[in-house]
């Protein structure tokens, strides 16, 4: 119904675009007007064929019920631009857990176009987070040390980062990052397909509220199986020049000293994070999406790539503000053992801590460079994932 109540108002586009003098139809002069605007020429006998074959009652002009009628019941010849309608493009990767995975249709299952997408996305954003991994390193130093220095901020952060590591030190943490988008790709992917089978009857079409249930689902499961790599991701950041070696290193250095228990470190907070950003991410598109159909579509229901892109991370951005608290005490929780001093609270008890101490403000510390890397990842990822569907061949050049 979306589909066509949209396709509907691309056809009455068309058809007032076709309808020079605007008397409500479109006869055989009007096309070969508007075609020679297009630098087709074409006679009078050949316009009226074309208009012979959408007019219903013989009268050589079309109006537009039966302009209407004609595209409306037309088989679709172009599948994929029903699929590729409004779609929340999974190539828009800002280094969060984006919790909707794609879906692909049984042909792109069948042809491997699917793999290739994944890899394109997988990819893109291993560059994006590449890119932006100073400022959610930057992110993660102000919510851990937040209460220790008020002063920290995004200026004397850099500089004292800049000071402790020498410039590489920017990237730390980045390794684990970009190598964790793999499996979280997968698991998100095969978990997406079961709870939606789980959800829907067979041969069921799938509603926006199953898509959120199977797509929060599917990211939890996807979190629970990379989240070791989450918590090695924080100490790395977190560490002094020197303090682990790498991943592997940092990995040996916590199972001898805290035991496996310290991998899942503020798994709690981080799954309760992942329903209100999956729900207000995909409410606040759709809503965005409908409002710029009503108000903005006045010579194409197409909002181009660049409506889009906004669209996408204006709902990330509502998504990451709802949840950023918990993702703030999460990142405490997995570095609390690193800090001398500090007592290892659980949940509620950080929660209490943060806003007795620091206050409201003190559960979004970090935010700044938090949404600073939103708009670059954005457009980074976007660019990226394009040029590698174009080398993967999943769209033609």
């Amino acid at each position: 119904m979306k589909y066509l109540k949209d396709h509907e108002k691309k056809m009455k586009l068309a058809f007032k675009s076709l309808d020079k003098n605007n008397d409500g139809k479109i006869e055989a002069s009007e096309i070969v007007q508007s075609l020679q605007t297009l630098g087709l020429t074409i006679s009078e006998q050949q316009a009226e064929l074309i208009l012979q074959s959408i007019d219903a009652d013989g009268t050589m002009t079309v109006d537009w019920n039966e302009w209407r009628d004609y595209f409306l019941f037309n088989p679709v010849t172009d599948i994929e631009e029903i699929i590729r309608f409004w779609k929340h493009s999974t190539g828009i990767d800002i280094g969060d857990s984006l919790t909707i995975p794609d879906e692909f249709t049984e042909d792109e299952k069948k042809s491997g176009q699917w793999w290739r997408q994944l890899l394109a996305g997988g990819i893109a954003g291993a560059v994006s987070r590449t890119s932006t991994a100073p400022l959610d390193r930057l992110k993660i130093m102000m919510q851990v040390h937040g209460s220790k220095s008020d002063k920290m901020n995004i200026f004397g952060g850099f500089r004292q980062m800049v000071k402790e590591g020498g410039i590489r030190s920017l990237w730390r943490g980045n390794g684990t990052n970009v190598i964790k988008i793999a499996p979280e790709t997968a698991v998100k992917f095969w978990a997406y397909e079961q709870y939606k089978k789980l959800l829907t009857e067979e041969g069921q079409k799938i509603g926006t509220f199953e898509r959120f249930i199977s797509g929060s689902m599917a990211g939890a499961t996807a979190q629970t199986f990379i989240y070791p790599m989450e918590v090695m991701k924080t100490r790395l950041a977190v560490g002094k020049t020197g303090q682990y070696s790498g991943i592997y290193d940092c990995a040996k250095k916590i199972l001898k000293h805290e035991g496996l228990g310290a991998f899942y470190k503020g798994y709690v907070p981080n799954l309760l994070g992942i329903i209100p950003y999956a729900g207000i991410d995909l409410a606040v598109y759709e809503l965005l999406k409908s409002y710029w159909l009503d108000n903005f579509a006045k010579d194409s229901v197409n909002p181009g790539v660049m409506v889009l892109l906004g669209c996408g991370a204006l709902s990330s951005t509502c998504g990451q503000l709802a949840s950023y608290p918990l993702a703030l005490v999460r990142t405490r929780m997995q570095a609390q053992a690193m800090l001398e001093g500090s007592p290892q609270l659980n949940m509620v008890g950080l929660f209490r801590r943060i806003i007795s101490k620091e206050g409201i403000p003190g559960l979004y510390r970090g935010i700044t460079p938090n949404f600073m890397k939103v708009l670059p990842a954005v457009g980074i990822s976007y660019v990226v994932y394009e040029n590698m569907k174009q080398t993967l061949g999943v769209t033609q050049k």
